[in-house]
């Protein structure tokens, strides 16, 4: 008890202050008396104040030294965890024996048993570290060394020593308030909990204040231990003095910094902690993993037959197993060659039968049962999509023809109306074939203007007036043209999860190529393929989505193409897309489209009469043509939910 009054009793520098009253009436005394002694004896004194007033004494003076104390080998600034300022001083051997006070706004630490090199007395500007701490500066003190910190903004200084090391810690009272969580109130405890940054552990502990100058760490522990409520447990080999003053600090952070401080490491079960050296605790837990090894290497082991229901067993052998090579009709793992494993122990082995879909393991007991339950959570029946697309093809088409056809020629008495010249033509060539000697033609195309739309006579009508020697034609077409079509293919395909299916329907058309030399030529038939295609692998979501990775594909026969003395090579129409989708459960969406349209004006006439004002309407033909095509595919997955039976 004497010792933990004694550690929590705080040492401030004003225990100095008389002492160094005494002294500075001492050394006046001293001056006096040596003034007294020089004006008796001034020969004698001379050289030695002479010698004082030209040299006076440094602050590294021997004289001023203390023998045999320890020196400051380095000092150090760092920024902490939330923007806290870490001064770290080094020394060159034990023994320091550093205290640290609190004056106004600045920190001072003195250390009465340790010399400062000449090298390391000047301030230091710390400013650009964005912490509470803007300028250090270190001096000797008398036979001692003073390190002042001088910081801005409300801070809470903390300090512990680890053997050669002295660390003076100023946190941001902002920092501060996030990690010093009340007990009492789990509210507040949870808010600073949840500021705390990424990374960065959130303690909650009461806060203790502690100021322990070179005590025993199992005093330490066993404070902590009274204020946490917890039975701590240290081993022989925690030893050692520390050195720390925390202020308003939670216990748990409190036995961190003393734990990394002393380079120990803790382990808890329950409400009860164990204490002990980073190797000792390594040592001990590398120790029971070779126990339980050697253990598995002398168990007994046991076989199990695991039949496999909605899976493969194969692949769940390679799964367990971490190989890729298996036999083709069964196998697994065995065998020791094998670095990894998986989830067998080093003499366990795990096969498969593909005929039964079963799985052969034999390993030890704990291993086998590890093994069947991670089957139990693999093998189990998987959703099931129903996609259903639909692909429409929209055409709209308009055409307007207007025009006129004449001719003349010689003829014989006679009047024939039908519905083009060419079939006027043609009753005449009857006629005169009937009638040989009373009809002489003049060709077909005698001075005729043909301007008719092409194969398309039904809005045409044409009179034939036949004289004795000259027989007049005389055509009018008129033709409008209007045309719609709509195509709709709907595919439906049903998968399971993460399987692709492909679905077609369509027709193969065959041609001939001609393969060969000039002199022998061998004909071949080939096929091109005009098809509906829809090819889909569906991946169903956490959230119930389905992302759909799919193509479809539709084609058509446009026209044929002819090829002198080989024959006719069909023209596809092609219609393709390549995309992936996130769509809801049951949603219809429209994935892609293509939009066409394209309108055409055109005129044929004779030239010089079809530009005559209104006989030039006999000399000429207009038309007009407009065309629109669309292109539509829609996408409406369904997802099939499948229980697993008991």
């Amino acid at each position: 008890m004497m010792i933990v009054s004694n550690a929590q009793g705080p040492q401030s520098t004003r225990r100095v202050l008389p002492i160094r009253t005494a002294a500075l009436g001492l050394v006046a005394g001293l001056l006096a008396a040596t003034a007294g002694v020089h004006a008796a004896q001034p020969a004698t004194l001379a050289p030695y104040v002479a010698m004082a007033q030209a040299a006076p004494i440094s602050a590294n003076d021997p004289a001023k030294q203390i023998p045999g104390a320890v020196a400051v080998d380095k000092i150090d600034f760092k920024r902490g965890e939330g923007g806290s300022g870490k001064l770290i001083l080094r020394f060159d051997g034990e023994g320091a024996a550093p205290d640290m006070s609190t004056q106004g706004s600045s920190v001072v630490v003195d250390v009465g048993n340790a010399n400062l090199p000449a090298s390391l007395q000047r301030p230091l500007n710390v400013t650009d570290f964005a912490t509470p701490v803007q300028r250090i500066d270190a001096m000797q003190n008398g036979t001692g060394t003073r390190i002042v910190l001088s910081a801005q903004g409300a801070f809470e200084p903390m300090a512990y020593q680890s053997g050669r090391e002295y660390i003076v810690e100023l946190v941001p009272r902002a920092a501060q308030a996030q990690r010093a969580v009340g007990a009492a109130d789990t509210a507040v405890a949870a808010s600073q909990a949840s500021a705390t940054a990424p990374g960065e552990r959130a303690y909650s502990g009461r806060p203790v204040t502690f100021n322990f100058q070179d005590v025993p760490v199992r005093t330490v522990l066993q404070l902590i231990a009274e204020e946490s409520n917890l039975n701590i447990v240290a081993s022989d080999t925690v030893q050692g003095n520390v050195t720390l003053r925390l202020i308003n600090v939670p216990w748990d952070q409190a036995l961190d910094i003393v734990l990394q401080a002393k380079s120990l490491d803790k382990r808890s079960s329950g409400n009860v902690v164990w204490v002990a050296p980073q190797s000792e605790i390594a040592k001990f837990e590398q120790d029971k993993a070779d126990a339980r090894l050697a253990i598995e290497e002398r168990a007994e082991m046991v076989t199990e037959y695991i039949p496999i229901s909605y899976g493969n067993a194969e692949d769940i052998a390679g799964l367990l197993t971490d190989e890729s090579k298996t036999s083709s009709g069964g196998g697994g793992g065995g065998g020791g060659a094998s670095n990894n494993r998986g989830f067998l122990s080093s003499r366990g082995s795990l096969s498969f039968d593909r005929r039964t879909n079963t799985l052969l393991a034999i390993d030890i007991p704990q291993r086998v049962a590890e093994i069947k339950r991670l089957v139990m959570m693999l093998d189990k029946p998987v959703d099931q999509v129903i996609i259903e697309a639909r692909i429409v093809i929209a055409n709209e088409s308009f055409a307007r023809d207007l025009g006129a056809r004449f001719g003349v020629r010689g003829v014989k008495d006679r009047l024939i109306a039908s519905g083009s010249i060419d079939a006027n033509q043609g009753l005449i060539k009857n006629a005169a074939e009937a009638e040989p000697g009373d009809f002489v033609a003049w060709g077909d195309n005698a001075l005729n203007n043909d301007f008719s739309i092409r194969n398309l006579n039904p809005g045409s009508i044409a009179f034939t007036i036949l004289g004795n020697t000259i027989d007049w034609d005389l055509e009018l077409q008129a033709l409008q043209q209007e045309q719609r079509g709509e195509v709709i293919s709907n595919p439906r395909i049903v998968t399971s999860n993460q399987r692709e299916a492909v679905i077609k329907q369509g027709r193969e058309v065959g041609y001939l190529t001609v393969t060969g030399g000039q002199s022998n030529n061998v004909p071949t038939v080939q096929f091109k393929e005009a098809l509906l295609e829809l090819t889909v692998t569906p991946t169903i979501t956490n959230d119930g989505r389905v992302f759909l990775a799919m193509n479809v594909k539709k084609d058509e026969i446009e026209d044929m193409t002819e090829i002198v003395g080989i024959g006719e090579i069909p023209n596809l129409a092609r219609r393709e897309i390549t995309t992936a989708v996130l769509i809801e459960d049951g949603q219809t969406v429209v994935i892609g489209g293509v939009y066409e349209f394209s309108e055409r004006s055109s005129m044929s006439k004779v030239p010089f009469l079809g530009d005559l004002p209104i006989l030039g309407n006999l000399f000429r033909t207009k038309g007009r043509s407009k065309a629109k095509a669309e292109l539509l595919i829609f996408v409406t997955p369904r997802v099939l939910r499948v229980a697993q039976r008991s």
